[in-house]
């Protein structure tokens, strides 16, 4: 080998200096190479020296063979890094449409998987030509290095790898749970009672569990046929009247303060009684409760200290008699637990800067002394008497807000009758989202059903004797992290398969379960703020723009594009959710447009299959109608809720059956007939007109509507809590988002047809001037349409006006994103990832990440918001991903193709339902 080979075969590998191609230092057992990942950071990664003489050996053969090629052909062409750069973006890639975004290839890599570009090829990839252009040799190393250290971290940390590690998370993070609940001897009724932190400056979050909001018709609901005594001081007469508002909000705090104030609301009856200090008169009436003839109250709410502090000047003795005294009182307190329900309300603090001088000597070392006291003494071993100290907790940050440094903030009082409310009332009313004080509710006949079937398919499955060891193993593509899986052979049925997705598909169920029905992990209510929304919403587009990628169409609203848009859309979903956004007005409209574009893809992808194709066989309805609702009839069964209750999907099925019956309907009218007359196109037209006649007809009678909807078994499916208001509701908001669609679709046809738009690479859709003209009025509207839309004041007001112009911020994005022809030759693989699994995304939020049912979060990290958002979204992500895998798996299996099996499992299918529908009934 000659100097000149030598030279080549190492000094590019070897180079880690901006000197050229002539520089070689560095060189040891470990290399550390600098790597530019698409995150913006810097990263070293160390390869051992058996790794780097293995590169170093193939690269400079690589690099030699393409030198030499190039020699022969052209003459002696100067050795460089384009040559090696080219070869390893090259050398294995494989291309992969369902590849992980956070592993996308470079566009380089992509090109030349796709193509499966040999060594030595004319055709240079952009990302090498973009290398060539760089004038430094370190730039261009860290670009290889990139690639190379890319490939390193792909081959570990593929989606097969992701899943493994989210399901031992999700194994260690029950255990945990499970044993903290079993071994820490507290429930979510003593996280109730004992602690919680402010969300914000008047939102109460208990540790570890929801805080129902009780309306006023609930409280009086909850507390009918009850009598309330609420025993103390001031203090304690102030949490009186928080609480007694909470069933009138009229009531005034008026009378002689230091004496007994009734209250009755209907059947209900709360009181105060006066009692300053812990002596022999509240001993006296403890004791008419247990032994005389007075009734007994079903709750009793006592406490008091202050006064003994006062009138004793803070003396040690008056401690050692406030002890004697509740421990004279402890056996009352304890025989009057026992059929009702007894809180001692530990002392709030106090503000001492704004005590006044007959005051002063109530100081927080004596609160405490006296807190001390009554636990010790009245935390016996029957712990029946339990103790209010989240007030206190609350207190203590909003105390010095105290207009006379003793008596509690307004709105520091309601926290301690919310949390009074609720461990009263959340047992008996059971609200989805008032998760504390609730046990975990009993199994439904459909739950029990689907859980033995579900256990059923896993002994066959084990009896069957199929085991992962036994599996062959799927190599790992190194570039997309996705599994090469191997030629399916046709009219092969295994059904080892289908066992498989369905015994992964239960233990996916089952963690559903566990999450958002048994006890076992935590809730926490949602609180909005501006930085929860806006800053993750930030930080994913700019995620979004790194992963930009060549686009292998240039079609307007090519399926990259589309699954782009789902894909961004459904984020910004799940980060409205999880942040509560909807409270705020100018974000839930523009979210509402987010639903209308989903629906608006509907009506355009279903028409444009529907006028090309014209395929109306039943095979394609029933892959549609499986891959919508699979998940969701598995969820009505194993977490007992409505077909209704998870909206989208319903909405999205209905909207797809009034697509199917429109294009289907006689008569039949295609893209080829049309082509040969106007006459089909005008007939496509009154057809797209009396589906929208139909729409207004139903949207303008509404008793109509819900006379259609109520009749059984549709009630069944449209049926919210025993009334389809709620679907009523969401097919009004969006009514016209779908037949958009459709026109859209066949107007974009058409033109197509005619040869009106240019689709090309880098070009403008239409002419320069007409480009301008609507990119000008596109970016207008879409303006015009944010700027209403932040000024709503009243949701129902807008909600009537969405129908009718969602539609103008839905076309001004598709003519933005499309019209600029570099713009529609670019999507993001990021997005696109997402977008694929957007439908799962969707409905696996409502238990996996969110909890009861939407109305909280989730927590599997107590104490650290910031790690259990990382981890459930983690976990999240992965579940709904292999959701999605199985349910395309299954598809293959439970629809076939031909049309005898086909019929018989819809026959079967429709048995299923049926019984369902008579069990549900039954319950």
């Amino acid at each position: 080998m000659s100097n000149s080979e030598k030279h080549l075969t190492t000094v590019c590998l070897d180079q880690t200096n901006d000197t050229g191609c002539g520089g070689s230092r560095n060189r040891g057992n470990n290399l550390k190479r600098l790597t530019l990942t698409r995150f913006g950071f810097f990263q070293f990664y160390n390869w051992a020296g058996h790794y780097k003489e293995k590169k170093r050996t193939k690269l400079g053969e690589i690099s030699l063979k393409r030198w030499k090629a190039e020699e022969s052909n052209q003459g002696k062409v100067k050795p460089d890094v384009d040559m090696i750069f080219e070869a390893t973006a090259a050398e294995g890639v494989q291309s992969d449409s369902n590849k992980p975004a956070l592993l996308a290839t470079t566009e380089a890599e992509a090109h030349a998987g796709s193509e499966h570009a040999p060594l030595g090829s004319d055709s240079v990839s952009f990302a090498a030509a973009r290398l060539s252009a760089c004038c430094h040799g370190g730039a261009k190393m860290a670009v290889l290095a990139y690639s190379l250290g890319k490939r390193e971290i792909n081959q570990y940390f593929s989606i097969k790898n992701a899943k493994l590690l989210s399901v031992a998370a999700v194994v260690l993070l029950t255990v945990f749970h499970t044993a903290s609940r079993h071994y820490g001897g507290s429930d979510t009724c003593d996280w109730l009672l004992s602690s919680g932190r402010f969300l914000g400056d008047n939102v109460w979050q208990p540790y570890g569990c929801m805080l129902h909001k009780y309306k006023n018709t609930e409280a009086k609901f909850c507390l009918r046929e009850k009598r309330i005594a609420f025993v103390g001081d001031s203090r304690i007469r102030q949490l009186f009247y928080s609480f007694i508002r909470m069933m009138n909000p009229e009531v005034k705090e008026v009378g002689n303060k230091h004496e007994n104030i009734p209250f009755v609301d209907g059947d209900s009856t709360v009181d105060f009684l006066w009692y300053a200090e812990v002596n022999n008169s509240l001993k006296e009436q403890l004791m008419l409760w247990t032994e005389g003839s007075a009734s007994k109250p079903h709750v009793i709410i006592i406490g008091a200290a202050t006064w003994s502090i006062k009138l004793h000047n803070g003396k040690s003795e008056a401690l050692f008699q406030y002890k004697a005294n509740l421990t004279a009182i402890s056996d009352t307190l304890e025989k009057l637990a026992e059929h009702s329900e007894v809180y001692w309300v530990l002392q709030d603090p106090v503000y001492e800067d704004v005590l006044s001088d007959s005051r002063k000597m109530i100081t927080n070392e004596q609160i405490n002394l006296y807190n001390e006291a009554a636990v010790s003494t009245l935390n016996t071993s029957k712990k029946k008497v339990r103790f209010l100290e989240a007030s206190r907790q609350a207190a203590m940050e909003t105390i010095s807000q105290s207009v006379d440094g003793l008596h509690l903030p307004e709105s520091t009082r309601d926290v301690g009758a919310t949390v009074l409310m609720n461990s009263m009332c959340n047992k008996i009313l059971k609200p989805i989202d008032g998760s504390c004080c609730q046990s975990a509710p009993p199994l439904s006949v459909l739950q029990k059903i689907a859980a033995g079937l579900f256990l059923l398919s896993i002994i066959i499955f084990l009896i069957l004797g199929y085991s992962r060891h036994h599996k062959s193993r799927h190599l790992p593509d190194v570039e997309s992290g996705e599994e090469k899986k191997p030629p399916v052979v046709v009219g092969q049925l295994n059904p080892k398969g289908p066992l498989m997705a369905i015994c992964k598909m239960s233990l996916i169920m089952l963690y559903f379960y566990l999450c958002d029905r048994a006890d076992i992990f935590m809730k926490e209510q949602k609180f909005y703020t501006h930085s929860t929304f806006f800053i993750p919403l930030i930080y994913i587009f700019v995620l979004g723009i790194f992963y930009s990628e060549n686009s292998k169409e240039t079609k307007l609203l090519n399926r990259e594009q589309t699954d782009e848009w789902k894909g961004w859309m459904q984020l910004v979903i799940l980060i409205y959710h999880f942040s509560g956004a909807s409270t705020f007005i100018p974000v839930y409209m523009h979210v509402r447009v987010l639903v209308a574009a989903y629906l608006f893809q509907t009506g355009y992808g279903h028409f444009s299959f529907f006028w090309l194709k014209g395929d109306f066989g039943i095979y394609r309805v029933c892959q549609v109608v499986f891959r919508l609702n699979f998940l969701v009839v598995v969820l009505c069964l194993v977490m007992d809720r409505p077909y209704q209750f998870y909206y989208f999907v319903p909405l999205v099925t209905f909207w797809f059956a009034v697509i199917y019956a429109t294009m289907a309907l006689w008569p039949q009218i295609l893209q080829k007939q049309a082509n040969g007359s106007a006459f089909w196109n005008l007939a496509l037209l009154l057809k797209l007109l009396g589906l929208l006649l139909f729409i207004c007809f139903f949207a303008y009678s509404q008793e109509l509507f819900e006379a259609v909807f109520s009749l059984w078994p549709v009630s069944k499916l449209f049926e919210l809590q025993g009334s389809i208001h709620e679907w009523w509701f969401r097919w009004k908001l969006d009514r016209f988002a779908v037949i958009n669609g459709m026109l859209f679709a066949f107007i974009y046809l058409v033109l197509q047809k005619c040869q009106l738009l240019s689709e090309s690479k880098g070009e403008p859709l239409f002419s320069n001037k007409i480009s301008n003209c609507l990119l000008f009025v596109s970016v207008v509207s879409f303006m015009t349409y944010s700027i209403w839309a932040s000024g709503c004041k009243n949701k129902s007001e807008c909600n009537e006006m969405h129908p009718y112009i969602s539609v103008v911020q839905i076309l001004a994005f598709i003519l933005i994103r499309n019209i600029p022809g570099y713009a529609r030759s670019l999507y993001s693989s990021f997005f696109a990832w997402f977008g694929k699994i957007s439908l799962e995304l969707f409905i696996c939020q409502y238990h996996i990440w969110l909890a009861a049912d939407t109305k909280g979060i989730l927590v599997l990290i107590p104490g650290n918001p910031t790690l259990n958002i990382i981890v459930s979204t983690f976990i999240f992500v992965c579940v709904a991903h292999e959701i999605s895998q199985i349910t395309n798996d299954l598809a293959q299996v439970a629809i076939p193709k031909e049309s005898g099996p086909l019929l018989k499992r819809l026959l079967g299918a429709g048995v299923f339902l049926v019984l369902v529908l008579i069990l549900s009934q039954n319950e």
